[in-house]
């Protein structure tokens, strides 16, 4: 997670396997001078014991005895790599190239490599053709090395074409001298959790991982403060909140030891847990469980806007490490539970590492890290869209310079898609890794959104109230968003693609329903969100319930297709309230003939009627009538008031 060099090669290798490729069994040396040979052995023996101080002293004396001895300036290579420091090491090998080019061809593939790693995207492609040109090398690295000579060329096309770019350090109320990382925010764009790495004397290694939550008040971050009943002596790391901030996922490594008065046991060597928010409080966390869980590896979750997809990360646990990074996604049941994981596309994972994932509130767009596409080498940030089809799109390169020569992941696009948040240990922070934000250039962006913010509350008492929330596309009728209100707060939060017309319908045990429409496909401007509280009515004789998802053509009386959601959600009310009776009523504006607006409206409630005597609701249960513009909501002067008095309602006549 924090930024390394990006060297896409094993350059670790076995003295045996050195001295057979090179020079057999028989120990021949590029070197006749016994005191250099001496020397050099010596150098093995202590980079074996992996004393490389004491190696590079040794080896320095061999060079000295014999500045055209090839062996040493080879160990020399890999004990630099080891040690990071890359220039070193490929300094070492241009050396055995300028003594024997043809000494050990291998060389190519390793200095070529780790030239890409450091920038120097020239000479690496040079160094990997060449070592491309030898028969019978390992298939394994000729593969890795045309896919380096692939990112060299991307990464020379990408520099020559930069794309905008200027970060900007989000400030000491966000940043620390600790490690800062794993940002992750709200769909309304006003809370933000991180990521801390915090000093702990209780952790086995001194620190632990930790969340901050900082709040956006008169759009100014607020100071970072720790997450009760979430946070705990064991690590907390890479959490994705919910678009209405209610409920966290994140990843866990770490068993907590039983004295802290708490036990956290996983499935695996990490787990995905979760907390939900109820009013101002966290609840204690949980394991999110199998299927999502394994044996495996599980990690940095992120939840779709639509409440219904967690993707993550699946590694293959191996004695070497963690192998074969992978995105999965997991879809919740109607039973409430996760179904089985899915693994994504090959146009989003690859035979290498990907991590990172993070899908935007639009859940149209996926952003996420890999270094097995086509980069500037190493961990790069992709994006991908939905297709029309469901399906994911080809992986895009974010270009230069947001991808460089070092690993780039974690990447977190706001909900209205023009800022972008990543960690960097760039010069000029706090300490460590700080969050840093920038504005994302056009092709970048996700599709846009706005969202419903409110509260749900008893009509009469004005209590708060759980209630749950279907969003529905009125032109499928396919519920796209289901969610809840807080049960402490009756807060809510949906998020609205734009470009479609939704229904929305808010729901409880004992009330009526509320309806209410978003006509987003013309919509001027995203950045306005929909604030509304929603009264519900506790279920009684006289009340009524205006049905604003019931649609006709101008004048006529035939239903159209987008007022089925509506009229489903009416049946399946009257089902769940099996000893109700209703009024259906329909009424018009005042423009027009009188009489044949009273006709009209009598005629849509009557519409009504039979399309729920067709779906099985007895018709002793129901009657219908048509007011005219008899009971007006407002007056009739304006076009905009005249459109709300064309309604359709119902009106419950006996419990």
């Amino acid at each position: 997670m924090k930024t390394t060099l990006k060297i896409s090669c094993v350059l670790l290798f076995a003295f045996a396997s050195i001295t057979k490729a090179q020079h057999g069994e028989s120990e021949k040396y590029s070197s006749n001078n016994t005191k250099a040979i001496k020397a050099y052995k010596t150098g093995l023996e202590y980079y074996n014991a992996r004393k490389n101080e004491k190696a590079l002293e040794e080896l320095q004396t061999a060079i000295k005895k014999d500045s055209n001895f090839i062996e040493p300036y080879i160990i020399m290579a890999n004990i630099y790599a080891e040690l990071r420091e890359y220039e070193q090491a490929i300094a070492a090998y241009a050396k055995t190239f300028q003594i024997n080019p043809e000494f050990f061809p291998n060389n190519y593939f390793y200095a070529g490599t780790m030239e890409a790693g450091v920038a120097n995207y020239d000479i690496a492609a040079k160094h990997l053709q060449k070592f491309l040109s030898y028969d019978n090398r390992n298939p394994e690295f000729k593969k890795l090395a045309q896919q380096v000579i692939n990112n060299c060329t991307f990464a020379r096309q990408a520099i020559e074409h930069p794309k905008p770019f200027k970060p900007l350090n989000m400030g000491e109320n966000i940043n620390s001298p600790a490690d800062e990382y794993f940002p992750s925010i709200t769909a309304d764009g006003q809370t933000l959790l991180i990521t801390r790495d915090i000093k702990d004397t209780r952790a086995l290694e001194g620190h632990q991982e930790d969340f901050y939550i900082s709040k956006k008040i008169d759009n100014k971050w607020t100071a970072a403060q720790s997450v009760p009943g979430v946070n705990t002596p064991g690590n907390e790391g890479a959490p994705s909140i919910s678009a209405d901030g209610r409920i966290v996922f994140f990843a866990a490594c770490q068993e907590i030891d039983a004295s802290y008065g708490e036990k956290r046991t996983g499935y695996g060597s990490c787990d995905i847990f979760y907390a939900l928010k109820n009013g101002d409080r966290w609840t204690k966390t949980g394991n999110i469980g199998q299927p999502i869980n394994s044996r495996n590896w599980e990690t940095q979750p992120s939840f779709s806007s639509d409440g219904k997809t967690l993707y993550f990360i699946r590694g293959t646990v191996t004695r070497e490490g963690i192998k074969d990074q992978d995105i999965y996604s997991s879809q919740l049941t109607d039973k409430g539970t996760w179904g089985v994981p899915m693994r994504l596309s090959d146009k989003i994972n690859t035979s290498g590492t990907e991590e990172s994932v993070f899908i935007h509130p639009d859940n149209q767009t996926l952003y996420f890290a890999s270094d097995g596409h086509i980069g500037m080498g190493g961990l790069d940030i992709f994006m991908s869209k939905r297709q029309a089809n469901g399906e994911w799109g080809e992986a895009v390169n974010l270009g230069y310079p947001i991808n460089t020569n070092t690993d780039e992941n974690s990447l977190l696009v706001a909900p209205d898609g023009d800022i972008a948040y990543f960690a960097s240990n760039r010069a000029g922070g706090y300490g460590g890794l700080d969050l840093y934000q920038f504005e994302l250039y056009k092709e970048a962006k996700p599709e846009k959104i706005t969202y419903v913010k409110g509260k749900v509350f008893d009509s009469v008492t004005k209590k708060l109230l759980n209630a749950k929330f279907e969003l529905i596309d009125l032109e499928t009728s396919k519920t796209v968003i289901e969610s809840e209100s807080d049960a402490g707060s009756g807060a809510f939060l949906v998020c609205l693609p734009v470009n479609k017309n939704y229904a929305l319908n808010v729901s409880k045990n004992g009330y009526l329903f509320y309806s209410e429409n978003f006509s987003l496909k013309n919509l001027a401007d995203a950045s306005q969100p929909f604030l509304m509280d929603i009264p519900l009515q506790a279920i009684d004789t006289g009340m009524t319930v205006e049905l604003k998802n019931i649609f006709f053509e101008t004048n006529k009386f035939n239903l159209k297709e987008e007022s089925q959601a509506e009229l489903q959600k009416l049946i399946t009310f009257l089902n769940y309230n099996k000893t109700l009776r209703i009024e259906i009523s329909g009424h018009t504006d005042d423009v027009g003939d009188k009489k044949l607006n009273q006709q009209l409206s009598q005629n849509r409630a009557k519409a009504v009627y039979d399309f729920l005597i067709t779906h099985a609701i007895p018709a002793e249960r129901l009657t219908y009538k048509g007011y005219g513009d008899s009971l007006p909501k407002l007056s009739n002067s304006i076009a905009e008031n005249r459109a709300k008095n064309r309604r359709t309602e119902f009106k419950v006549i006996a419990k």
